[in-house]
This record gives C-alpha cells, sequence and structure tokens, in this order.
C-alpha cells in the first residue's frame, strides 16, 4: 500500500512494516543517539518522560536477553543489530522539578502509586511508539513486540531499579523475505464514532 498524498506518511506507515527478520546491517552509536534525539521531543503528559531505553546490541547483552524471551521472538532479537528495551521508571516524578519546572508536579503523585503506575505506563508506551515512528524516519525498520518475561528482564536489566518493562522493539535493516502477509485494518466506521 503507498499513496503519492504524502511521502512521510508512506515511510512511517502506509510502506512500514513490522519486521520478523532482519539483514546483517549494522546500526551505529550515533544513529541510536540521532534516534533518542528525535525521540524525546514527543509530548508526554506534564511532560514526564518516563520512558527508559536500553539498546541491546552486544552478543553478551542479547544471551542476557534471549533466556527472557518466548520462543517465537528468539530469533528475531538474534538477528536484529539492535533490540530496545522500552522500559518505565516508576521514580518519574523526581524529574518533574527539572522537567516541568511551572509548577510542584511532583507533589501530584506524592502518596499515589497507582496514579504513579499508571502514568509511568500510558507515557513510556506513548515514548516507545515515538521510537518506531523515528526510527522509520531515519531508515530503521522496527518489529515492536511483547513476548517476554517482565520480571526476568528487569532482574537482568534493570537490576535493583525503579524502572519496569514496558515492551521491546527489534531494529535494523528488515529482510523482506520474512515478512508475512500483511494484515488487515479495521475500517473508520468499527473504530471510530463521531459525536
Amino acid at each position: 500500500m503507498s499513496t503519492s498524498e504524502n511521502p512521510s506518511l508512506d515511510t512511517l506507515f502506509f510502506e512500514a512494516r513490522t519486521q520478523n527478520g532482519y539483514l546483517p546491517t549494522p546500526v551505529s552509536d550515533e544513529q541510536l543517539q540521532r534516534l533518542y534525539e528525535v525521540l524525546k521531543w514527543g509530548p508526554t503528559s506534564a511532560n514526564c518522560s518516563p520512558a527508559r531505553f536500553v539498546f541491546v546490541r552486544s552478543a553478551e547483552a542479547k544471551a542476557r536477553l534471549v533466556p527472557c524471551l518466548s520462543a517465537g521472538n528468539v530469533k528475531k532479537v538474534e538477528q536484529a543489530a539492535v533490540t530496545v528495551l522500552i522500559g518505565m521508571d516508576l521514580a518519574f516524578p523526581d524529574t518533574l522539578p527539572e522537567l516541568f519546572p511551572h509548577t510542584d508536579a511532583r507533589a501530584w503523585f506524592t502518596g499515589k502509586p497507582e496514579l504513579v503506575q499508571s502514568t509511568a505506563f500510558r507515557n513510556s508506551s506513548l515514548q516507545g511508539g515515538y521510537l518506531i515512528l523515528a526510527a522509520r524516519a531515519l531508515g530503521l525498520d522496527c518489529g515492536p513486540m511483547s513476548g517476554f518475561d517482565p520480571a526476568q528482564l528487569e532482574a537482568a536489566f534493570w537490576p535493583d531499579s525503579t524502572v519496569k518493562a514496558n515492551f521491546i522493539c527489534t531494529l535494523g535493516t528488515g529482510d523482506p523475505s520474512q515478512l508475512m502477509p500483511r494484515s488487515p485494518r479495521l475500517a473508520f466506521e468499527q473504530a471510530c464514532r463521531l459525536e
């Protein structure tokens, strides 16, 4: 599917695909730094920015990650140049004086663990979405996925921290031969309502 309406829409949505396999093309430190420099500007509520990212690239790091995965995700992670772990820092209110200095936003979350959890999950999910769009805009292919043991992942990559796992996403140059046929999407009438 493609459209001449706007080439950016093709890059971000219409021609972009969720990857199931990758070609052996490296992703540089500079590309990953640029990726973060782009995605960090996506909006979050009160600029809370709770997402934390681990870019898993080395053989040693992949060896720690693979046992955390569901069997169906192992090959994709082994092939990908990078797998990004998208976490959410439940201590994000501590950064609000820096990130949202207009008011005492940290006080909104004091003694409210459910609000902290829901805010961290919602906004780190947004930031993970920004990561995917930014990666596509910068020429990288993506494969977002669940299918992992959160407690095992946290123990392997965020031990003794306030960061909890949200989801993971492979990055690199996709192998077109491993793409599945594109699945349909819901029609406007099925997913939307005008009031």
